[in-house]
């Protein structure tokens, strides 16, 4: 019970601080943007523009917090996660006996070959003698039974194992099968029993690697995990972004908005206050992992994986990072709700497409292909490359680093580029603004 302390204890601070949310929501936090800015002049004129950025950035806070999905979301993920951590420790090592039934004469060597097989599965085995066939086929209906050995020479399974089951049932079948058909084999060759204990007990020969094994190490599951919590998150925010641009500006209510604050400070508190939010989720479902791994005692975080956990918080920061001007760029070029899909389409392509590599490449457990190296370089699909090479232990340090610095650059460039189509198109009302109109507009601007 004691164990289990530290979880109750975050699980209260969650609550408390939750609570504490909520409240300054109902009470200081629902005043409108324009009711804090002067009277005079514009939001650049009177306040510092980081004060209005946090301004933005604290209305999207409190907003998105409030609301509904966020909750429901936080709760699933916390679920998920819990899941994934103590389901593995709660039935880590766990294996039930396997359960033979012996029917007719038991050869001398029969014990000796269902020890061995029992080895293989690293369980134990429960001998049950069976009266004839047709009893030891109504146990094997029932689950009664899960091998029967009939005269030491013929093996019975409920249904036959497929090549990929690798069930403790399959496992053990498998190696008793091979072992009762080499001492057959060894019997009708006419070898005396010296000799086939001589055969039995041969030494293996030695294996010599160039390389050490590669197993499926609790970093690499970390990662696994880690990427499609990485996937959902940033589908959920970069849709909030999106959405939340294009309803501003369907609405109308950034005309009013614009009065007051100047385009690229109300785009950059809007990115940076969902960013705050994307930060703190992902802040208590790392620390929520790490302590309940910790207290059940779990293999997913030992090692190198909670080096690969808070690998993906920061790529999860610096994937939205990058593409949240783009998809606040496309939320300004749409008006209605259906044309909000044609414009989140093409941003999402690469996410999915490098989502889907990334988890191919990690289930294979082999050396990643120099294309997928690459791929860790590249802004767009870094965030997922990059967290599937640390989970497989094939990413240094200054190569992690200088995929962060590049990333960040872009991200430097994409945040210009995105406020100009952001400026030139979030007035243009009553149709869907394309690309190239944006591109083609040498209109001096009156929005700065």
């Amino acid at each position: 019970m004691r164990q289990f302390l530290p979880v109750v204890i975050l699980a209260v601070v969650l609550v408390f601080v939750a609570v504490r949310l909520r409240r300054r929501g109902r009470t200081g936090g629902t005043g409108s943007l324009l009711a804090r800015r002067p009277a005079s002049g514009r939001a650049g004129d009177g306040a510092p523009v980081l004060g209005v950025v946090g301004l933005v950035a604290g209305r999207e806070i409190r907003q998105r917090v409030r609301g509904r999905i966020f909750r429901v979301a936080t709760v699933l993920l916390v679920l998920g996660v819990a899941a994934a951590i103590i389901i593995p420790a709660a039935t880590k090592g766990k294996s039930q006996a396997v359960q033979v039934g012996v029917v007719g004469q038991s050869p001398p060597s029969l014990q000796p070959a269902i020890s061995t097989a029992a080895v293989s599965v690293g369980g134990d085995v429960h001998l049950v003698s069976e009266t004839d066939t047709t009893s030891a086929e109504n146990a094997l209906q029932s689950g009664h039974l899960d091998v029967v050995v009939v005269d030491g020479e013929r093996l019975l399974v409920k249904r036959a194992p497929s090549s990929g089951d690798t069930s403790q049932t399959a496992t053990f079948a498998r190696a008793l099968a091979q072992i009762l058909g080499a001492k057959q084999a060894m019997q009708a060759a006419g070898l005396t029993p010296t000799q086939q204990a001589q055969l039995a007990g041969a030494t293996p020969l030695l294996i010599t690697a160039l390389h050490p094994a590669r197993t499926t190490t609790p970093a690499r599951t970390t990662a696994v995990i880690g990427l499609i919590v990485l996937m959902l998150m940033l589908t959920q925010y970069l849709t909030w972004t999106l959405i939340g641009v294009m309803e501003e500006k369907s609405s109308r209510v950034v005309e009013v908005l614009l009065a007051t604050v100047r385009p690229l400070q109300l785009l950059s508190g809007k990115v940076i206050g969902i960013g705050v939010v994307v930060f703190t989720q992902a802040a208590v479902l790392a620390a929520f992992a790490l302590v309940l791994g910790r207290a059940v005692g779990s293999d997913l975080l030992r090692g190198s994986a909670p080096l690969v956990l808070l690998s993906t918080v920061l790529w999860l920061l610096l994937g939205y990072a990058f593409y949240s001007w783009l998809y606040a760029a496309a939320g300004s070029m749409a008006e209605r709700q259906d044309q909000v899909q044609s414009l989140a389409i093409p941003l999402a392509a690469p996410i999915i497409a490098i989502y889907v590599l990334s988890i191919t490449v990690l289930s294979a457990g082999g050396p990643p292909a120099t294309y997928f190296k690459v791929l860790a370089y590249l802004p767009p699909t870094a965030p997922f490359a990059m967290t599937a090479l640390v989970g497989l232990g094939s990413a240094t340090w200054w190569q992690f680093t200088l995929s962060a610095l590049i990333t960040l650059a872009s991200v430097a460039v994409v945040a210009r580029l995105a406020a100009t189509v952001y400026r030139r198109a979030i007035l243009r009302t009553g149709r869907r603004v394309r690309l190239r109109e944006i591109v083609s507009d040498r209109s001096p601007q009156r929005l700065r």
